[in-house]
């Protein structure tokens, strides 16, 4: 358990991990928005990590950030190949599958339950109420896709950038990197996590309930981030938003 632990945290297993929600996200993004009368819908820290790569590039702006995503991948886990010289398990990724499908079940009993001792409420997971365009009048493979697309681009967004650069900035400032620069990174990254799900034309209706219920959901994934790596953590996500918009 203490080689799993570590191992799974590793470049080589973490970023292969994650390699397939992003080759099964783009391919249903791309299958679905060339169907016929079709319209395009994207998630949302999808548009946001691609509009750099669409104002230097234009229309090519999209194969630039997919070989600018491959490349780091081969990058990082060629790096780590060479430097661990050992070859991959095929069961670390079961054993990954099966944390990120338990954790994605735990996090919204955990989770939920905070809520409604926070607020005293019981409907804590009002999460779609008051949309421009509910989830439940997209198709199943729209659903499926932004699901899966939640899980890599905002863990990628928020959890990886965001957070990570509120914590290396902080500790630049303070010249040392504490616990304190990682709790202060992980609030703020949550708050923003939370209210960006209310942003745009797809974006909910601002409700305490929601708003709360994610910001915790947020400190989570950037608690479960900075013990797990980023392939369980996205995967977690992918999980349990496959569980609430799909099943």
């Amino acid at each position: 358990m203490k080689s799993y632990w570590e191992t799974s945290r590793a470049p080589r297993y973490s970023l292969i991990f994650a390699l397939p929600l992003f080759l099964v996200y783009e391919g249903l993004a791309s299958a679905l928005g060339d169907a016929p009368g079709a319209t395009a819908v994207r998630n949302a820290a999808d548009v946001a990590l691609k509009t750099p790569f669409f104002l230097l590039s234009g229309a090519r702006g999209s194969l630039v950030f997919f070989a600018t995503i491959i490349a780091a991948c081969i990058f990082l886990v060629g790096r780590d190949l060479a430097r661990a010289r050992e070859r991959l398990k095929p069961r670390t990724f079961l054993l990954m599958l099966g944390e990120s499908a338990l954790l994605a079940l735990l996090l919204g009993v955990v989770v939920g339950t905070l809520t409604q001792r926070l607020l005293g409420v019981l409907t804590a997971l009002a999460a779609q109420s008051g949309s421009v365009t509910p989830l439940s009048q997209l198709g199943l493979g729209t659903r499926l896709m932004l699901a899966l697309g939640a899980g890599l681009y905002e863990e990628l967004l928020f959890r990886v950038l965001l957070v990570g650069g509120i914590a290396a900035g902080l500790a630049w400032l303070i010249g040392r990197r504490t616990w304190v620069t990682g709790a202060i990174a992980a609030v703020a990254g949550a708050l923003i996590f939370s209210a960006f799900h209310y942003v745009g034309e797809y974006g909910d209706r601002f409700e305490l309930a929601s708003f709360t219920y994610r910001t915790i959901a947020g400190l989570a994934f950037s608690a479960l981030y900075l013990v797990r790596g980023f392939g369980i953590t996205a995967w977690t996500h992918a999980l349990y938003d496959v569980y609430v918009m799909v099943l």
